[in-house]
């Protein structure tokens, strides 16, 4: 995330946790209210001039801010919205009574209207396109919708219940809850509204958590799966899991990080793509069940791989993509995946075992890719962490002469960064799409396919 123009200042250094005699906390404006910037706020400008990045708030609204980060010297300030003297047009109450100044720090956009909050992320993404990339939407081959995933329009009122992996704080008192914005701060709530049903249903909320730093609870969208992944305070001993649904139990140990099953399957399965998917230990898995199979479909509609076709899948995590591209390409196509993360590498190889032309390398893709020899195939897909490939990565990629590169993308401005260094490489966007995978926060995923830009598909 970027901390300069309209992005997001989530990784600057200021930190909010300490408060100087030229401190600004607490301090209240009255402000018009600017466009939206990355990170779920808005631009506003104190009478001073200060750049205040302000939450619970949509643009074009006057509201009173209050100052939560920052002091007379600060580049910006951060600020939320405790009073709304002229409310937009797309302004609701927020459904969840955990949302709202100094609460819950999980949703960005409870105080918005669904379609509003699209139009938001789209005016993200835009503006991180023409910022960081040059690229205006009709350039990127986007029309500059974001798109609901299957199932999320819902009637007025009502929440989309999405989230299949809830991380739950626990306070001092025991109790579970989720942590307020930019805070280690525990929120404790009894529900939250964006739970899928398959987490609502454990129960977690309900019990007493003495001892445990976080519950981290998993429901599987391919099959009746679910998980609780416990991490203990230093010392504490795990306590009896009895939750209102069957429930495999894994434990993190606090001397290695690594994370053991205690009873119960080790995994979950998941299913897109017409394949079972078996995902270990807690690793990565798209958390809106409509997620995996939502991009597989935008991945292969606009790679269209071809018999033979030799490609690459990169930051592959438990092979979706790869999957999906090798029962594409025939018996004499081939695929190479590559992941980081040792336990996602076991489970790509065991979820592609039936298709011999698909082979998975266990290490980062920087370290990985140039040691393979490749020096040129057909596709590339590639899904990276949140701050992108990088430019030394994309450079390898586009010598790579591929036909089709596919580009998923959780961050925009990661994305944008890495769609100029694919210009400068000799690639250009042909069609950009974008999910609403991730609705009442401010995240969005999307789908670049890119081509090279002297020829066409």
């Amino acid at each position: 995330m970027q901390n300069e123009s309209t992005s997001s200042p989530a990784e600057d250094s200021q930190t909010g946790d300490s408060q100087t005699e030229d401190s600004l906390i607490g301090e209240e404006y009255e402000v018009e209210v600017g466009p939206v910037a990355h990170g779920g706020h808005c631009i506003a400008r104190t009478s001073e001039g200060q750049v205040l990045f302000v939450r619970h708030t949509l643009p074009g609204e006057k509201v009173i801010a209050r100052i939560t980060d920052g002091d007379k010297d600060s580049r910006f300030l951060r600020a939320d919205a405790v009073t709304i003297i002229e409310p937009s047009k797309d302004r609701v109450e927020a459904p969840c009574p955990y949302a709202g100044p100094g609460k819950c720090g999980g949703c960005d956009w409870q105080h918005a209207k669904p379609g509003a909050q699209r139009r938001l992320k789209g005016e993200v993404i835009a503006e991180q396109l023409q910022r960081l990339a040059g690229l205006t939407p009709e350039e990127a081959g986007w029309d500059g919708t974001v798109m609901p995933a299957e199932g999320d329009k819902l009637p007025k009122g009502e929440v989309p219940a999405w989230r299949t992996r809830v991380q739950y704080a626990i306070d001092e008192d025991g109790r579970a809850g989720l942590r307020k914005h930019r805070s280690h701060d525990v929120e404790p709530i009894e529900h939250c509204m964006i739970a899928a049903p398959g987490v609502s249903e454990l129960g977690i909320e309900k019990r007493d958590w003495t001892g445990m730093a976080s519950v981290e609870a998993i429901t599987a969208t391919g099959s009746n799966d679910r998980q609780v992944i416990l991490t203990p305070k230093p010392g504490a001993r795990l306590p009896l899991v009895e939750l209102d649904k069957p429930v495999s139990v894994l434990r993190v140990d606090e001397r290695d990080g690594g994370i053991h099953r205690v009873h119960g399957r080790g995994f979950v399965r998941e299913r897109a793509d017409d394949r079972t998917y078996r995902v270990g230990s807690g690793g990565f898995w798209q958390v809106h069940p409509q997620a995996a199979n939502t991009l597989v479909r935008a991945v292969m509609q606009g790679l269209l791989p071809r018999k033979n076709d030799m490609a690459l899948d990169l930051y592959c995590g438990v092979g979706l993509f790869a999957g999906a591209i090798g029962q594409r390409i025939g018996e004499k196509g081939a695929v190479l995946g590559i992941e980081s993360g040792k336990r996602a590498v076991e489970d790509a190889r065991h979820n592609l075992q039936d298709l011999d032309r698909v082979r998975i390398e266990h290490g980062k893709v920087d370290q990985i890719l140039p040691r393979t020899g490749i020096t040129e195939c057909d596709l590339i897909v590639l899904d990276p962490p949140r701050a992108g490939a990088g430019k030394q990565t994309v450079k390898h990629l586009a010598g790579l002469g591929a036909r089709r590169i596919a580009y998923v993308a959780c961050d925009p401005a990661a994305l944008a960064r890495d769609l100029a260094y694919f210009r400068e490489g000799g690639y250009k966007v042909r069609t950009l799409r974008a999910f609403d995978l991730f609705p009442m926060t401010h995240h969005v995923e999307c789908v670049a396919i890119l081509e090279p830009a002297e020829k066409g598909a």
